[in-house]
C-alpha cells in the first residue's frame, strides 16, 4: 500500500481516561502500581480536573467532571466505573495540522481553532467518526 511520505502525528502524548473520583483512581496508580503522579490541575475552560499519571514513555491523564455541563459528564453517565476517552499525539505545527486535516476533509471538534490544554500548549480535538470511533488530541510539542 503506498501511503505517501507525509508524517503529522508524533509519539502518544497521553491516553485520557475519565474516573468519577480523581483522587481515588490517583491513588491506585500511585500506591498500588507505584506510578509518580502530578498535582491536580483544573481547567475550567475544557470543564475537568485533571491529574497526570507520569510514564517513562508517555502519560496517563485521569479526567473528572466539573460539573454537570462538563463534555464529559455524559461519558461519566453512560460509563459510572469510568473509561478511556481519548489517545493524544504530539505534533509540531498545529496550524500546518490544521490545514491538512481541513484539505483531507478531517472534522475538528469546536471552531476549528487550537485551544490551550493542561500542559499550556494548543490542542484540537478531531471527530471520533472520522478516526474508526476514537477521540484524537492533537497537542503542539515544543521542541
Amino acid at each position: 500500500m503506498g501511503w505517501g511520505a507525509f508524517i503529522m502525528i508524533g509519539k502518544i502524548n497521553h491516553i485520557a481516561i475519565v474516573v468519577p473520583d480523581i483522587e481515588r483512581s490517583a491513588r491506585k496508580y500511585h500506591d498500588v502500581l507505584g506510578a509518580k503522579i502530578s498535582s491536580p490541575i483544573k481547567l475550567a475552560e475544557h470543564g475537568v480536573r485533571v491529574i497526570f499519571v507520569d510514564l517513562e514513555n508517555s502519560k496517563i491523564e485521569l479526567m473528572e467532571p466539573l460539573g454537570t455541563d462538563s463534555p464529559i459528564a455524559k461519558f461519566l453517565q453512560k460509563n459510572p466505573l469510568g473509561g478511556m476517552h481519548h489517545i493524544c499525539f504530539e505534533v509540531k505545527n498545529i496550524k500546518e495540522v490544521i490545514l491538512h486535516l481541513q484539505k483531507e476533509g478531517a472534522g475538528i471538534i469546536g471552531d476549528g481553532e487550537p485551544k490551550i490544554g493542561a500542559h499550556g500548549l494548543p490542542v484540537i480535538f478531531l471527530y471520533p467518526k472520522d478516526f474508526d470511533g476514537v477521540l484524537i488530541e492533537l497537542e503542539e510539542v515544543r521542541d
